[in-house]
């Protein structure tokens, strides 16, 4: 299996194969236009901006799963980010990332990326496990996705090769995305 098997909407409604981004290197990412990791738009948009010409896409999904961080129409997220953060990736409708009623594509993610923790040793890591394990031990537990901005590198082949949590600096990817160029 790999992702090219399935598709999603895109933010203006249109269905698409991710077959179509076969052949280039992948990050798929769940988003939030109201959250603390927001920010990582622009390190995105730096990542696709640095690595587009060489064959990697970056694919947006916004989620209001966590949080109700996400609570904007499609119009009102695609605006936000092409103001606020000068996104040009392409971005996908609002979509469930996380629990039994998860969009197929996010749990071939999980399942082929397993969660194994948050690095502790920084500030933002020990702080989100701490929450989770506080206030949301439900999410904490098991491959689910914790928070927004849970970011999944995918190579050239479409096979998940790694999974970076919400509390991990888009631009420390970028040398797992070169390796993948």
């Amino acid at each position: 299996m790999s992702v090219y098997e399935y598709s999603a909407r895109t933010i203006k409604g249109e269905t698409v194969g991710l077959s179509a981004y076969e052949g280039k290197a992948l990050v798929i990412v769940n988003t939030a236009s109201k959250c603390g990791f927001t920010p990582q738009y622009e390190g995105l948009e730096a990542l696709y901006q640095q690595y587009r010409d060489q064959g990697l896409e970056i694919l947006g999904f916004p989620c209001d799963q966590f949080g109700g961080q996400e609570p904007g129409s499609e119009a009102e997220v695609e605006e936000f980010c092409k103001i606020n953060y000068g996104v040009t990736f392409p971005l996908f409708e609002k979509t469930l990332v996380r629990g039994p009623e998860a969009a197929p594509l996010f749990q071939y993610l999980t399942e082929e990326a397993p969660f194994e923790g948050f690095d502790t040793a920084t500030p933002g890591g020990a702080k989100m496990q701490s929450f989770l394990q506080e206030k949301l031990p439900e999410y904490y537990v098991g491959n689910g996705i914790k928070w927004n901005f849970t970011k999944f590198l995918v190579d050239r082949e479409g096979r998940v090769v790694d999974r970076f949590e919400s509390t991990v600096d888009p631009a420390s990817m970028a040398s797992r995305i070169e390796a993948l160029l």
